[in-house]
């Protein structure tokens, strides 16, 4: 399918769905011929209680920095929706391709959340299975795993599924040279790759405005030929309907979309971080209260598909959710110190096979 240059901008203004109260608002005829469509109640009803879950499991987390049992966590509180929604709508034979600041998205695609955390914890390299769960490790170089995605997604097809890869971006990413390679590659081999960018409007301490003169991210695709948007990303409704529609384009051969979300990043950058150095309280305060987990709780009970049964069901769950996580982390790991030099490389390095039997030779020490 030939996109022409409207096809490929942006709305205007960012897709939505629920105003920040809550009510339902118009999208606008932009979006409406885009087909982007409200979902169902039963599907919100979904994304609000993983999101609730998920937040649960953010701030208990969090707490486990505190008392020594991961060495640093990267919060992603107030991003519930973006973490949430579009990987709700990932498929079996789909990949997803997190950051380091997505455990929160991890949990919510069913991983277990103690092998999520061992890579914080500092205890292995990756504690999940990339290859039996379709989810590659967590990145911490900024937009490399940009190109891992444009690369899974033209084997995907090349394969001939109809599996998409998802790529979580965060908007610092954007400025980097891989970010624009994983793009640039998606389009020319028309990989169905969609490449979402989480714009929490800070690069650890770096404000956007720092970063691009662009009047939003999104427009960043449409000189590599990507279809591209943006959206309230704390609007669950809004992210849902407009990642629907980008795997729809991805799955049906019409290559990647670029996809940003406007969001906030209410915690610190990590819990090693003062984000009291670079921003002021009343903006956090301003973003707070367009929590998306309110706004979707006033919307679905106002439709009647939230009930008081429900919520307490689902806080039960979650306390429930957090409580195991809590004691599993207690328990000392079981850990074995020389395969730090296991899977590093195809084939050890003299100087890595050096590393490991001083490594060896200073545990036979200590045992003896």
């Amino acid at each position: 399918m030939s996109m022409t240059t409207a096809d490929l901008l942006p709305c205007a203004e960012p897709v939505r769905f629920l105003d920040e109260h809550g009510q339902l608002t118009d999208p606008g005829p932009e979006a409406t011929a885009r087909g982007y469509a409200m979902p169902s109640d039963e599907d919100l009803l979904a994304v609000w209680r993983q999101m609730v879950i998920g937040r649960r499991f953010d701030t208990q987390a969090t707490a486990l920095t505190k008392q020594g049992r991961l060495a640093v966590y990267p919060s992603s509180r107030g991003q519930d929706a973006c973490q949430v929604a579009p990987v709700l709508e990932l498929q079996e034979q789909d990949w997803f391709f997190p950051t380091y600041r997505d455990s929160m998205a991890l949990v919510s695609r069913g991983l277990d959340p103690i092998e999520v955390l061992t890579l914080l914890r500092g205890s292995w390299h990756c504690g999940y299975d990339p290859v039996q769960t379709h989810t590659a490790p967590q990145c911490t170089p900024l937009a490399t795993q940009a190109v891992h995605a444009a690369g899974a997604g033209h084997g995907l097809a090349r394969r001939g599924t109809d599996g998409v890869a998802l790529c979580f971006i965060g908007d610092g990413a954007t400025s980097e040279g891989d970010f624009h390679e994983g793009l640039n590659f998606a389009a020319v081999f028309n990989a169905p790759t969609v490449f979402f960018v989480q714009n929490n409007k800070f690069a650890i301490s770096v404000p956007l405005a720092k970063q691009t003169k662009a009047p939003s991210l999104a427009y960043k695709g449409i000189g590599y030929g990507i279809r591209s948007e943006q959206v309230d990303g704390n609007d669950p409704a809004a992210v849902l309907a407009v990642t629907r529609a980008a795997y729809a384009h991805a799955r049906a051969g019409h290559g990647p979309v670029l996809i940003e979300a406007h969001t906030y990043r209410l915690e610190a950058h990590t819990n090693a971080d003062d984000a009291t150095r670079y921003r002021q309280a009343d903006e956090v305060t301003q973003w707070s209260e367009r929590d998306p987990i309110a706004r979707l709780r006033t919307y679905l009970t106002v439709t009647g598909a939230l009930t008081a049964e429900i919520e307490e069901q689902v806080a039960a769950e979650a306390e429930e959710y957090a409580a195991c996580v809590r004691e599993r982390m207690n328990e000392e790991p079981v850990v074995a110190p020389l395969s730090l030099f296991d899977h590093v490389y195809a084939q050890q390095t003299p100087q890595l096979r050096e590393q490991a039997q001083l490594v060896a030779a200073e545990l036979e020490e200590v045992q003896g």
